[in-house]
């Protein structure tokens, strides 16, 4: 077994199947030794998580979406790629909160993205990152995340 799938079993982590993108885009591209996956919404019982931050949701549930959208973004990369240990680095995140004007935690809340990730890659999960609050995100879900990776 390789070493971040001992480090994912470790966490108590299954990778759930790649799922299809929703509309007309791929999942993930390739340039040079560059990995750019799509945004993933948050999904809860394989159906979107949805909520607004500041309205119907709090931090805390915003970050369990953020931390559980890491998860898919893994599996996504993981079937581009073949194999996690292929990742040199995590390069960048960036993340999209659906929340009220008044709602400023966003940085909270993609948190939950970031620490697992760390936790996965440890030294090599430590990224660049922007999180920005949204009116809306596709479906209505509460969080949408992109991730660009090194292999």
């Amino acid at each position: 077994m390789s070493n971040i799938n001992n480090r994912l079993k470790t966490l108590g982590i299954d990778l759930p199947p790649a799922g299809p993108p929703a509309a007309a885009y791929v999942m993930a591209a390739t340039t040079g030794n560059t990995v750019f996956l799509s945004g993933h919404i948050a999904k809860k019982d394989g159906k979107p998580w949805v909520g607004k931050l500041g309205q119907n949701m709090d931090t805390d549930t915003g970050k369990a979406a953020a931390r559980s959208i890491a998860i898919d973004l893994l599996s996504t990369l993981q079937n581009h790629i073949g194999s996690l240990d292929k990742v040199k680095r995590i390069v960048k995140v960036m993340g999209l909160v659906n929340s009220t004007n008044e709602y400023t935690e966003q940085h909270l809340v993609i948190n939950g993205c970031s620490e697992l990730l760390f936790e996965v890659f440890g030294d090599a999960g430590k990224h660049a990152r922007s999180a920005f609050g949204v009116a809306q995100i596709p479906l209505g879900a509460c969080v949408e995340i992109e991730l660009i990776a090194e292999i």
